[in-house]
């Protein structure tokens, strides 16, 4: 295929930021080499520091694959997600900056989908799509349909759309014009950093997004494939994910009003969790609301150890 020569600015920049997933990693640039107007993008692929052999399967891959796609490789020594997408982002040259999480597989038309459609809707400012999961072992019977978005599970329907209230892209699959960050880069307080289960970087920057009357798009077919390894489909992964949810809420609140705020809705949280338990009788909703107290106690946690530090000066 023809390639972006020096000078030219691809259409799109694709960041996939990675770590520790030397394996996985490789499955999802190869994926890349089958999309449609490749040749109008540019891949970059952020390594966090990983201590496996991410480097070296890089490095063969570009040597074997990297006269069919534009793709750099940037070594990001400060851990966290955030820290490591916020690279991509600068180092990128186009208007367009796609996210593919380093275990995901993009249909043959993500690249299209989301250069069309940033091109026919100006009024977009950032989409994302599908995300269907690949599980490792047997999805377990009590993964009810309100666990799917902690494991990044997304249908929303075969219309477009905007995001419904409440809801965003995820991190696994999307997509914004790169003047969306003139806003505010990704926070590098909140989101991933090595094995924490942190989150609430893209909650945030999403709510930047909307909060200056942007418009976000749910398209359909901007669809990955994305796996989920088997030794997360546990009871205990999940309810620590829920834990570090209620972590990363309270980290998002600053002030007095906020976490005035955040306590009244936590109460109401809790009352609701109380009753709920009482009507439970299925295995996956009596985890819901184990886990919905578990994000309770992750975000009094929180509150208290920043009281705590505040009043130790």
């Amino acid at each position: 295929m023809p390639m972006l020569v020096y000078g030219d600015v691809p259409k799109i920049s694709i960041i996939i930021c990675t770590y520790n997933r030397a394996a996985l990693l490789l499955k999802t640039l190869q994926s890349l080499l089958p999309l449609e107007n490749l040749d109008q993008a540019e891949v970059i692929l952020v390594d966090n520091s990983s201590k496996d052999d991410t480097a070296a399967v890089v490095k063969r891959f570009m040597d074997t694959e990297g006269t069919d796609m534009d793709i750099r490789y940037i070594l990001e020594p400060v851990q966290g997600l955030s820290a490591a997408r916020n690279t991509g982002i600068l180092a990128s040259k186009s208007p367009l900056i796609a996210f593919l999480d380093d275990d995901a597989i993009p249909c043959r038309d993500w690249i299209t989908t989301i250069v069309n459609t940033f091109d026919q809707k100006p009024e977009v400012m950032a989409m994302g799509g599908k995300i269907a999961p690949i599980f490792e072992s047997k999805r377990p019977d009590w993964l009810i349909k309100p666990f799917e978005l902690p494991y990044t599970i997304v249908d929303l329907g075969n219309r477009i759309k905007e995001y419904p209230k409440r809801l965003h892209p995820c991190g696994a699959n999307m997509a914004m014009r790169k003047v969306a960050f003139d806003i505010s880069l990704f926070p590098l307080e909140l989101g991933r950093k090595g094995d924490s289960l942190l989150s609430g970087e893209e909650t945030w920057l999403f709510n930047q997004i909307e909060s200056q009357g942007h418009s976000i798009l749910y398209h359909p077919q901007m669809a990955v494939d994305h796996f989920v390894p088997a030794n997360r489909l546990t009871e205990d992964w999940i309810m620590k994910r829920y834990y570090s949810q209620g972590i990363s809420n309270a980290m998002k609140s600053a002030g007095v009003k906020d976490n005035l705020l955040l306590l009244g809705k936590t109460a109401a949280k809790v009352i609701y969790v109380m009753a709920d338990s009482i009507l439970s009788r299925s295995q996956g909703r009596k985890l819901l609301n184990k886990c919905r107290l578990e994000s309770i106690r992750g975000t009094l946690h929180m509150i208290w150890n920043r009281k705590r530090e505040s009043a130790a000066g």
